[in-house]
């Protein structure tokens, strides 16, 4: 594991920001940490990045203690952007750089590949507070990782971009990993969580209610729901509930809840005995989005 965090505690006065965090971030991997607004999941992130020190427990990178001289391998995108806003995009992402261990060579270099790969080579000698908000992200994406970090922390990275924009980032990120970086996701968008993300942690009012792989989590919420597609009538099936049941393109849809006492085998072997001509069987898998809501209402109640 690349991150391990061990009991991580934070108060702020009387507000409880973070409770014991037991929490292990795997490396080459997308994680996405996620919750409501004031779960502490921009607490638990300045903490990795020694913006703040917890009150107690532990937070190690690759079995050491993590402290402000880790920040060069770290790059972290706060949701509150930090840009200065009199100064020309090249100058201030060089001075950036700089501030992280490189060289002005070595700066330039990279600010010139960054520019050109997110498509704002021409804008590099304007003044920040003259380019749109998405341009502004854009500037702000590249100065997180100009420096060639080993973990990425991006917290809402893909607000005020269009599609188009929101894509391009994606593809970076998935890049990311692909050269062997670890890409830590704070967002609430859970069609991104469902795209990119390998692991997730699930906060409620600073506590960690639910962690680990996305698809293992994705199963151990199945409502054993099968869409099924075929030609043919379906009629009722013993110890089942078809829940949709229509007909697109010729093919008859089923969308099927199955009976732990019946197993998907049972159910395919009723409707061909019915005479239907089975052509496609799929898992539905509960989205990302349906089991946020239904755990923190569950922890709420």
């Amino acid at each position: 594991m690349v991150l391990s965090l061990q009991k991580v505690s934070k108060n702020f006065q009387q507000m409880v920001a973070l409770q014991e965090v037991d929490l292990e971030i795997p490396s080459n991997s997308i994680f996405a940490l996620l919750g409501p607004n004031g779960a502490g999941k921009t607490t638990l992130l300045r903490i990795i990045t020694a913006i703040f020190a917890p009150d107690s427990g532990k937070i190690l990178f690759n079995g050491k203690p993590i402290s402000s001289t880790n920040k060069p391998i770290i790059g972290y995108l706060p949701e509150e952007r930090g840009l200065y806003k009199k100064m020309k995009v090249g100058e201030q992402l060089v001075y950036l750089a700089q501030l992280r261990g490189l060289s002005f060579d070595e700066a330039n270099k990279n600010l010139k590949h960054w520019l050109t790969k997110l498509d704002i080579a021409d804008r590099e000698f304007h003044i920040v507070e003259s380019l749109s908000k998405g341009l502004q992200q854009k500037v702000q994406f590249i100065a997180t990782i100009i420096h060639n970090p080993d973990i990425v922390i991006l917290d809402e990275p893909f607000s005020g971009f269009d599609p188009i924009n929101a894509q391009l980032i994606k593809n970076e990120i998935l890049e990311m990993k692909k050269n062997g970086k670890t890409v830590i996701i704070s967002t609430h968008r859970m069609e991104s969580v469902e795209e990119l993300c390998d692991e997730i942690a699930l906060l409620h009012k600073g506590k960690l209610i639910l962690r680990g792989n996305k698809e293992t989590i994705k199963k151990s919420f199945s409502k054993n729901q099968y869409l099924i597609k075929g030609i043919g009538e379906a009629s009722v099936i013993k110890d089942c509930a078809i829940i949709e049941n229509y007909k697109q393109n010729n093919l008859t849809k089923l969308l099927i809840n199955i009976n732990e006492s019946q197993s998907v085998n049972d159910v395919l072997l009723t409707l061909i005995h019915q005479g239907f001509q089975v052509h496609f069987v799929e898992e539905q898998l509960p989205s990302m989005h349906a089991i946020f809501i239904e755990k923190i209402n569950t922890y709420a109640q």
